[in-house]
Parts: C-alpha cells; sequence; structure tokens
C-alpha cells in the first residue's frame, strides 16, 4: 500500500476538496500502491502521488489516468476537474507584486522595456542597415508578429547606441507616429529636425492610411510629403511599418510601389531559439525559472499559431501572475487557459465583473473599436475619447457614462487609453476572444452604417449644423431601421442628435406636402365645381375665354421679353431665367431673386429639381430646388464649365482658377474633393450616364475621356489636327452630351460643326451634322430615347437631328418658344431635352 499520505483538510478549498476526493476513489479500489497504478496509467508513480498531494490541480490528462488506474468513470471525473478549474478561474485573481512583470501580455513593447527585448536582434539589425540603404523602407508582416514592439524596444535603442566604429551620425531626432484618420495633423512632424544628424520618421501601422483616412487627397498629399525623403538634401529616413493583407494597398500608388521595390523587409516567424529567448531570458531578469517543459510547450503551441506573439506574451504574463514560488510551470499556464485561452478567460473575468447595463455600454465602446474588414481582416480603430463625452450645442459636456467602463477595461488591460484616443490593447483580442469575434459578425453591416454616420455626424457640426448636410432619402431610412429600439444607445449625443435632426426634416417635409395635397384636394373640388358651370356656359365662353388668353399670353410674353432684352449686357443670366417659360401653360416660371442675380453659368441637374448658378464675382454657386422653390449658397465654388454627376451627390467644376480646375465638388458637405480631370482652358465637360467616365472639350478642339472617380484619361478623340471645316484654326468645343445608354457622344464647336462619335472606339460615325455653318452651337441634349439629338445655335432656332444611322437631319423647329432666342436656349436645353418640342 505504500506510505501513508499527509492528511488533507477538504474545506482548505478547492484544490483540496478534489485532491481529498481522489484519494477516496483510490481508497474504494483498494487502495493499490501508485508503483500498480503507474504500470496501468502511463505515469510516473511520484506524478501520480503528485495529483493527489492537494498541492496544485492535476492536469486533465494525468487525472484521467489517475482515475482509469483506479477503476473510476473517466466522463464524471472529466466534469469535476472542468468544474474545480472553472472555480478556480472565477476566483479573485493574485494581486501583483510590487516588482514589474517580464512579460508586456497584450501591449507592445516600449523604448524602455528594451531589457525584456528577446529574439528579435538580427531583425532589428537588418532592419536598421535596410533603412540606411534606402531613404524610404517598409517592415512588412502580419498582425501579431511583433512589429511595433520591433520598431520601439528594438529599433530605437539600436539606433540611439553608439556604433562601434563610429562611422554612423547619430539621429537628429527619432519620431513615432501612426497616421490615423487625418494624416494631416502630423505635418508638422514630417519635417527634419534641427541640427547636424538625420531625422528618422518611424510610420507605424501604416495600414491606418487605407481603413481609417477615406479622403483620397489627404492620403496622397501624406504620401508624397513621406516620399520626398527620397531627396539626398531632405535629411529625413522613413520606415513605413504595415501589415501584411495591407501591403497591396501601397502598389495602388505608382511612386510609393517604385520606392518600396527593393526596400522592403519582410518579418516571418520567430525560430525555436529566437523562441526560447522570449520566452526563458525575460523570466531570467527577473530571477525567476520557466519550466523546460512549459517552454516546449508554448514553442510547440506557437509554432501552428500566425501571429502568435501577443497571444504569447499574455499567457506568459497570466502564468507569472498565478506563480507559486520562482518557477513559471506548464500547470499554472493550463490553469490560466494556455496561448489562447488566457485572453478569453481575462476578457471573460473582466466582462462578467461588470453590471449588466455596464456590460451593455462595454459591448459598445469595444465594437466602437474596430474596424470591420472589407475583403480585408477586422482592424483596430483608435477612437478619440470625444466620441464616448459628446457635446450639445451649447458646449455643455453630456456624460454618456463611459468613464469607469473605459476604466474598468483598461485595468484589465484589454484597451489602452493615450493621448486623448482609445484603442485595443491589441488586434489579437479581436479573433482570440470568442464573444468579441461573435459581436462582430453579428453587428458587422450595422458597424459599418455606424462608421459612416459618425463621420457624417462630425462634418455637420463642423458646419455648424448646416440642414443641407443631414441624411435624406435613403440613407435616412437606413439609419432609422439599423439603429432603433434598443440599437439607438448605442450612438452618443452628437451622432443621436444628427439623427433626430434628419427625422424631424423629413417629418417636417412630409407636412409640408401633405398640407400641400389637401391644398389641392380643395382646389381640385372648386375645379370640379367651376367645371360643371362652365358646361353651361357652353361654346361662346370657351371661344371668348381663349381668345383673352392668347392675347394675355402675347402680352405678357413681349413684357418680359422687353425686360430680359434690356438686361441681356448688364445681366445676361438673370435676362435668361426671366426667359423661363412653362411650354405647357404658357406662362412664365418664377425664379427666386437670388438666383437672377447670378453673373455666370448656369445648369440644370440630370432630374430637372435643381438649377446650379455659377456666381463668380461672389464666389458662390447659387442652387435653386424647383420643387420646393428655395435656394442655397455654396461658398468659394465658382466657375464654369459645370456638369452634375448622375446620382446628383457631386458637381465637376472644370475653371474657376487653377485652385479647383477639374476638381469635384460634394452638394451635400460643400466640400471640394478629388481632382478627376487635368488640362488648360476646358471649355465643356459632360459625365457619361452612368458616370464612370467624364468627357472634358477645350479651346484647341481636342476632346479628352477620363476615369469619373479617378484622374486617369482614359483616351482622346481623334478630332486630327483640330481646326475647324473653313480651316481659320482650332475650333473650340462649346458642348458635349452623351446619349442616354452612355454609347454615342455627341461634340458642338464653337465655329458651328457637330459630330457624333462611338464613345467606346472613339471614332466618328460619319460626317459632321448639317447645321448652319460659322454659327456656334451653344447647347447639346439627347432626348430621353435617344433617338433625337437636339442643339441650340447662337443665332439659328432649335434644331432637332435623327440618330439613326442614316443621320438624316429634320430641322423640327423655326421658331422660340415663350420669348427664348436660339441663343438662350443653351441655360436650360440640357436638362430639359423633352421641353424642346414644337
Amino acid at each position: 500500500m505504500g506510505r501513508p499520505e499527509n492528511p488533507i483538510d477538504p474545506q482548505d478549498g478547492p484544490v483540496q476538496r478534489f485532491a481529498f476526493e481522489l484519494r477516496k476513489l483510490r481508497d474504494e479500489a483498494g487502495a493499490p500502491a501508485y508503483r500498480a497504478m503507474a504500470r496501468h496509467a502511463g505515469y510516473s508513480a511520484a506524478t501520480l502521488s503528485q495529483a493527489a498531494a492537494g498541492e496544485r490541480l492535476p492536469t486533465l490528462t494525468v487525472l484521467l489516468a489517475y482515475v482509469g488506474a483506479c477503476h473510476g468513470e473517466a466522463e464524471e471525473w472529466r466534469q469535476r476537474w472542468n468544474e474545480v478549474n472553472e472555480e478556480l478561474t472565477r476566483r479573485p485573481r493574485p494581486q501583483e507584486d510590487d516588482s514589474d512583470p517580464p512579460y508586456k501580455g497584450l501591449a507592445r513593447f516600449e523604448p524602455g522595456d528594451a531589457k525584456l527585448f528577446f529574439g528579435r536582434e538580427e531583425l532589428t539589425s537588418q532592419l536598421a542597415e535596410t533603412a540606411r540603404r534606402h531613404r524610404v523602407s517598409a517592415l512588412v508582416g502580419a498582425s501579431g508578429s511583433g512589429k511595433s514592439s520591433l520598431l520601439r524596444a528594438g529599433l530605437v535603442p539600436h539606433l540611439r547606441q553608439p556604433e562601434a566604429d563610429a562611422t554612423e551620425q547619430a539621429p537628429a531626432a527619432i519620431r513615432i507616429l501612426t497616421p490615423g484618420a487625418h494624416p494631416a495633423t502630423h505635418r508638422e512632424r514630417l519635417a527634419p529636425a534641427h541640427g547636424p544628424g538625420e531625422t528618422w520618421l518611424l510610420v507605424d501601422q501604416f495600414e491606418e492610411l487605407f481603413t481609417l483616412c477615406i479622403d483620397d487627397e489627404e492620403r496622397n498629399a501624406f504620401i508624397e510629403c513621406l516620399l520626398a525623403a527620397r531627396d539626398d538634401d531632405s535629411r529625413l529616413r522613413v520606415i513605413l511599418v504595415v501589415r501584411a493583407d495591407f501591403f497591396g494597398h501601397c502598389a495602388t500608388h505608382r511612386e510609393l510601389a517604385a520606392a518600396l521595390k527593393n526596400a522592403t523587409l519582410l518579418a516571418g516567424p520567430m525560430d525555436t531559439d529566437q523562441l526560447r529567448a522570449a520566452i526563458v531570458r525575460p523570466a531570467a531578469t527577473h530571477g525567476l525559472i520557466v519550466e523546460r517543459d512549459l517552454t516546449a510547450r508554448i514553442i510547440k503551441d506557437v509554432a501552428d499559431e500566425p501571429g502568435a506573439l501577443p497571444l504569447m506574451s499574455h499567457a506568459l504574463r497570466e502564468t507569472w501572475r498565478r506563480r507559486s514560488g520562482r518557477t513559471l510551470t506548464t500547470q499554472v499556464y493550463e490553469a490560466a487557459g494556455g496561448l489562447r485561452g488566457a485572453i478569453a478567460r481575462t476578457a471573460e473575468d473582466t466582462y462578467h465583473r461588470l453590471s449588466p447595463a455596464e456590460a451593455t455600454l462595454a459591448r459598445h465602446i469595444l465594437l466602437r473599436l474596430i474596424a470591420p474588414g472589407n475583403g480585408t481582416q477586422d482592424t483596430h480603430r483608435p477612437t478619440a475619447q470625444s466620441e464616448f463625452t459628446a457635446t450639445d450645442p451649447h458646449g455643455a459636456q453630456v456624460q454618456t457614462r463611459p468613464a469607469e467602463v473605459l476604466d474598468h477595461l483598461a485595468r484589465s488591460r484589454l484597451i489602452t487609453l493615450d493621448d486623448g484616443y482609445v484603442s485595443l490593447a491589441h488586434e489579437a483580442l479581436i479573433t482570440a476572444w470568442p464573444r468579441l469575434h461573435a459581436w462582430i459578425n453579428e453587428e458587422r453591416d450595422r458597424m459599418r452604417l455606424h462608421r459612416q454616420l459618425t463621420h457624417n455626424a462630425t462634418v455637420w457640426q463642423e458646419l455648424a449644423r448646416d440642414p443641407a448636410a443631414l441624411y435624406r432619402g435613403t440613407p435616412l431610412t437606413r439609419a432609422e431601421e439599423a439603429f432603433a429600439g434598443r440599437e439607438r444607445g448605442t450612438l452618443n449625443s452628437l451622432e443621436s442628435a444628427f439623427l433626430d435632426a434628419g427625422l424631424a426634416a423629413r417629418e417636417a417635409e412630409h407636412r409640408g406636402a401633405a398640407r400641400a395635397a389637401r391644398r389641392s384636394r380643395c382646389a381640385l373640388a372648386a375645379f370640379a365645381a367651376l367645371c360643371a358651370l362652365a358646361l353651361v356656359a357652353g361654346t361662346i365662353a370657351w371661344q371668348q375665354t381663349r381668345d383673352g388668353d392668347q392675347q394675355h399670353a402675347q402680352a405678357e410674353a413681349r413684357r418680359i421679353a422687353t425686360v430680359a432684352a434690356g438686361l441681356r449686357t448688364t445681366d445676361p443670366v438673370r435676362a435668361i431665367r426671366l426667359h423661363l417659360w412653362d411650354l405647357r401653360t404658357h406662362h412664365p416660371v418664377p425664379v427666386p431673386r437670388a438666383v437672377q442675380r447670378t453673373d455666370s453659368g448656369a445648369l440644370f441637374s440630370a432630374d430637372g429639381e435643381s438649377l446650379f448658378a455659377a456666381d463668380s464675382d461672389r464666389e458662390g454657386l447659387r442652387i435653386w430646388d424647383t420643387s420646393r422653390n428655395s435656394t442655397r449658397t455654396l461658398h468659394n465654388i465658382s466657375g464654369t464649365p459645370m456638369a452634375v454627376h448622375p446620382d446628383g451627390r457631386s458637381l465637376v467644376v472644370a475653371s474657376g482658377g487653377e485652385k479647383y480646375a477639374g476638381r469635384l465638388v460634394d452638394l451635400r458637405t460643400q466640400r471640394i474633393g478629388r481632382q478627376v480631370l487635368t488640362g488648360e482652358s476646358i471649355t465643356a465637360v459632360a459625365f457619361r450616364p452612368d458616370g464612370g467616365v467624364l468627357a472634358a472639350g477645350d479651346a484647341k478642339g481636342r476632346v479628352t475621356l477620363w476615369d469619373g472617380k479617378a484622374q486617369r484619361r482614359l483616351g482622346q478623340l481623334s478630332t486630327t489636327d483640330g481646326s475647324s471645316p473653313s480651316g481659320r484654326g482650332p475650333e473650340g468645343i462649346n458642348a458635349l452630351a452623351f446619349s442616354p445608354d452612355g454609347k454615342t457622344l455627341a461634340t458642338a464647336g464653337d465655329k458651328g460643326t457637330v459630330r457624333l462619335w462611338d464613345a467606346a472606339s472613339n471614332l466618328p460615325l460619319g460626317a459632321p451634322l448639317p447645321t448652319t455653318p460659322g454659327d456656334p452651337v451653344l447647347a447639346l441634349a439627347f432626348t430621353p430615347d435617344g433617338t433625337t439629338l437636339r442643339l441650340a445655335g447662337r443665332h439659328t432656332p432649335v434644331q432637332s437631328f435623327a440618330t439613326a444611322t442614316d443621320r438624316a437631319a429634320r430641322t423640327l423647329c423655326r421658331r422660340a418658344h415663350g420669348g427664348l432666342t436660339p441663343n438662350e436656349w443653351h441655360s436650360y436645353l440640357p436638362a430639359l431635352p423633352y421641353r424642346a418640342t414644337c
């Protein structure tokens, strides 16, 4: 039977109680000797004896071997072991001692942690050597490969220590930054520091330039500033640290791809010796010992886990916190959860210590810190603390109760609070914590809507809560549905105010429409009554009314035409506006005075609902909403020619100064966006109906096709030398128009030449149309069915031409409508081709 075992009090704790029950099982089996049990179990007698010693919980495999040797029920004891293990996990964690931990956990290494940073010495030297050979270089690696730690705790100390041969000059400064959502804020830090030596600029998490920054111009400007380091006189050296799954984005920028072609270093997995150093040597600096079996176990676990360094560091830190004495053992490592379980246990412990209300808020906070991937892995999203504490219109702080929860998550090292920003401690938390991973998958679509809502609410606030920046139509409906009921709690006060303002504006519009409908019904009833009386009056009243209406309409037309004629030289656009007539009623269309005062070009939107009138003197763009008869002005935007994008959300302004040449203007935010075309003396622009192609004509008769989304030249029409039919020099392009199917492009010159082109091959479709030679064509428009092309010249009436293959010309209209001369049709003919009939 062997030596008697030391007595155990089952009241001393769960481990002692479990050991007491194991001994009882052995007694019930006849108290076999441990040597006999060892022959059956496959474990040594000492290991089996230690399992029932009551000093620590045995591993599950040892337990099952012990139970099998005593003929116990394996599943019953497996369940008991799980219960005890769970109980130990949920017990209050041991307090850390006064010494600093030898492992960083999920947190990255900083320059001051160099004494604990082991295993990457060779890669650090290679990175420094690569950076000294190339003024712009990159370190690329998978998430969790330790890139940020290598940069801070490896490279920075390496650069600061004097070289043995003293051939390298010490850096004038070493700066570390991350791009964030607005990389332009780092512009001052991109300049070299004063004094001798070069400035080393280490751009960590370079992928944020693609995941967080949504402004293409700001992104490209930041890249250009970094690439300026290629100049030998720049006194800058730049190292970009980028996740491997985002490295392909760098290839979309031609000059950046060229700079990194031979200047990229890959941070691959650590080998066995490097991992052993990273496990054992930090503990040795604190006088601790890592059990040999534990080292082998961790190396084996890490070998099959991509990007597992933060998982390893966190598991080692939790093992250190639970240790007894100076040795870190496999048993404690397993009790902490092992490689992947340690993070999950830490996170679950933290989550379960929250009240239900705090747990809900914690979920909202954590999901805000994540940018859902779009064809890529999910990434972290450093978030300004202002998103958790919003400000009302009067400037008072509106607390959303996040402070205590943020502090709780930070103390558990799940998040970091740094310089006004909140971030996940590491992206490994996204995949290693099943609860968070499930939240993301459940909320992925809503998270994307939320990110856009946050951005638009911020823009609305920056524009002094301008109603023009509010959601309308489909975006408003989608946001309303996504954040209804309890989901409204995911929004902060600014986002809620933005959504509420949009809903209130929609309700006001509905009330106005309802009032208009009631008035229409009343008018219809009155009209029905009048119709009944009119039937009694008969033919005589009808004849008299017709004659009187014709005389009145003619008199009104003559009066307005006379006023307009007097304004043609001093206020030509106002004169054109006075000639806008409803061709069905033969009555003038009222135009707001703000629009009548414009003195430059004008353009209708594709749906005819809006008129855009440029005002170069006042540097503004006036927009008249014809359906609501209201106007607004976009300041600091001017110039012609203009073209409205088919989606109605943006407008391209092709002139008006070098600053705005060929740029898109967002009609909702009033911001000047990316440049979509370049050129000199642009005289006409037009979008293909799908918005994918933008045509631009110039004063030299050239027509260039551009990508409608980016500044990329697609081709040029074969206009030979661009000369006029008479041979008297280039014939400038006055007007452009795409057919509704986008397959045909019409061009009109300032000497009267009109051509049709195949938009796919850029070749002309037959000879020029038989227009009046020498008469400048001012406007072109296809009918909605694409069968007819209408044009207006300076001196000739509006004409229509069939667009069939025979290109037969037919003059359909030989007089102007409502007092309009042909020269004045260009103001609204392109948007309203269906009104140009006789």
